[in-house]
């Protein structure tokens, strides 16, 4: 397989869940402004959304839309338990976790990035965007991940977008503990950290 990502992207996502899933694969680098890969290729002949991520599949098959993609690469490794079992009252709740965090995280806190956007705007959705942190706490009351005991590629979506939040936009989650300790949980996985390694968001150790 082959991972399209952009660095520090919502790619970020699956890199993680292909790092946890143990699945092979390739890294081709996207620069989403100019649209190109490193090669100089033009990344709209290959995604014509222009939009990471995009993952290739041994077929040539392309498959885009995150939390599609972190679904497929769960089921590939289901002996890694990064999903519920298909068609079980976990699988939908897991599905509901991923849909919150696409409709009410992501697409509240893309808009921050523009550098056009008028500051009432941004203070709109990040506004939005925190009342949906503030829930988030609530929920993770007692647990350790989304799913509970248990990390699932909900979790590294999640956790791109605290990273988007916290490091990129200046949010202060401070006062969600829970929040900020489920971060800082997600954060410390060996696999997350090496996701973030090859992405240059950290330094090797």
């Amino acid at each position: 397989m082959k991972l399209y990502y952009t660095p520090g992207a919502c790619s970020l996502s699956p890199h993680i869940a292909l790092l946890e899933a143990g699945l092979p694969y390739d890294l081709v680098k996207v620069d989403l402004r100019a649209k190109k890969l490193e090669n100089g290729e033009d990344f709209l002949a290959v995604n014509p959304k222009g939009q990471v991520p995009v993952l290739a599949l041994g077929s040539g098959e392309l498959v885009t839309e995150g939390p599609v993609i972190v679904q497929m690469i769960a089921d590939q490794a289901a002996a890694k338990h990064l999903a519920p079992a298909r068609d079980s009252k976990e699988r939908y709740k897991f599905l509901e976790w991923l849909n919150f965090i696409t409709t009410e995280l992501h697409k509240n806190l893309g808009p921050l990035f523009s550098p056009v956007l008028a500051d009432d705007a941004k203070a709109f959705f990040k506004d939005r965007a925190m009342s949906k942190f503030k829930y988030l706490d609530g929920q993770l009351a007692g647990r350790d991940y989304l799913m509970g005991k248990e990390f699932t590629v909900a979790d590294g979506y999640l956790f791109t977008m605290l990273m988007w939040a916290t490091d990129r936009l200046g949010f202060d989650l401070s006062g969600l503990p829970n929040l900020t300790a489920y971060k800082a949980r997600v954060a410390a996985r060996p696999k997350v950290k090496e996701a973030m390694t090859k992405e240059g968001l950290l330094k090797a150790a």
